[in-house]
């Protein structure tokens, strides 16, 4: 099966998958969107209402559809599962969303699919990782929107603390995307210019309390949306329209996406969230960044919780792999 560039789908059509499809109509980057839903009208009339905004954005098509038409798409966004409650963590949705995950999966792998999976559903790394085991595609087709959203957070804060452009900010959260997570200040600056000699030429105080009391900020963030609103997803939409960006026009950008891991930090059997080079074939190279010794713990916390997550599960192939595995 050819795969069609300028042609997607999106699996799952919530709050979530309904902001990443009107971001990519948007955008402009596919000239085809598919919408997959269980519940077909939903995603009939999500279809519908995208297109009466043709007139004003790009020179789409949108429609609802099966599995039947996502076999030459370039990139399959899966965003299906079951939402983050208030009070939940996103590790309490495993047992849930690991089911629709292998759903959804059975029905891909039984295509000629050849694109890009990009896991959205959470929890992220550790649905990731499972998509890869269960649908055998390469680890380079197989990522997750990972910390992409959290650095975003980070950088919009830190660029509020600094009275500076957060788009000027570099800096990342790594690990889980979860209550595990970090954030690598030891590498963070203000283009080009590390914090502490920012601070200094700007006559700015930056105290570790403000730094510890910024990442708690990033690492609730969705907690404390949740609770206001029920659901985060305008910036996941954006997170991902990101992301969906660096693949169509081949930018070979680095972002924390998830990645399986083989050997990198000294980790396998995992995925975490890792920068990354990204583009057009997807995961290109996983970043060693430095990190000083308490973020390397850190690291290693988070990573340990994900394979602790990852032991209890049920991997096995997806239906038309089991007679060849």
């Amino acid at each position: 099966m050819r795969i069609d560039p300028r042609k997607a789908a999106i699996v799952g059509c919530g709050f979530v998958g309904a902001s990443i499809a009107f971001r990519f109509l948007q955008q402009g980057l596919f000239s085809r969107l598919v919408l997959l839903d269980a519940n077909r009208a939903k995603a009939e009339g999500e279809a519908m209402d995208l297109s009466d905004g043709l007139p004003y954005g790009a020179a789409m098509e949108i429609t609802a559809g099966s599995y039947d038409d996502v076999a030459d798409c370039s990139l399959i966004v899966i965003t299906a599962g079951a939402n983050q409650k208030p009070g939940e963590t996103r590790l309490d949705l495993i047992g849930r969303n690991i089911a629709i995950l292998r759903s959804i999966l059975d029905e891909i792998t039984a295509r000629d699919f050849q694109g890009i999976l990009l896991i959205v559903s959470n929890p992220v790394d550790v649905l990731t990782y499972a998509a890869w085991k269960m649908s055998g595609y390469p680890r380079e087709r197989v990522i997750g929107s990972g910390t992409v959203l959290d650095t975003g957070r980070l950088k919009q804060l830190l660029g509020e603390e600094l009275g500076v452009d957060s788009r000027n900010i570099h800096a990342f959260i790594v690990g889980e995307h979860g209550d595990s997570e970090l954030a690598v200040w030891s590498e963070a600056n203000v283009s080009g210019l590390d914090l502490e000699d920012f601070c200094r030429i700007r006559g700015q105080a930056l105290r570790p309390g403000d730094l510890d009391r910024i990442y708690r900020e990033v690492r609730d963030s969705a907690y404390e949306i949740i609770s206001r609103k029920g659901v985060t997803c305008y910036g996941i939409a954006m997170a991902v329209g990101r992301i969906a960006a660096c693949i169509v026009k081949d930018e070979h950008a680095v972002l924390p996406v998830s990645a399986v891991l083989e050997g990198q930090y000294g980790l396998e059997g995992l995925a975490l969230s890792i920068p990354s080079l990204v583009g057009r074939g997807g995961l290109e190279e996983i970043l060693e960044i430095p990190l000083n010794p308490e973020e390397n713990r850190a690291l290693f916390v988070s990573a340990q919780q994900m394979q602790e997550a990852i032991a209890a599960l049920d991997l096995r192939p997806c239906r038309s792999r089991a007679g060849t595995v």
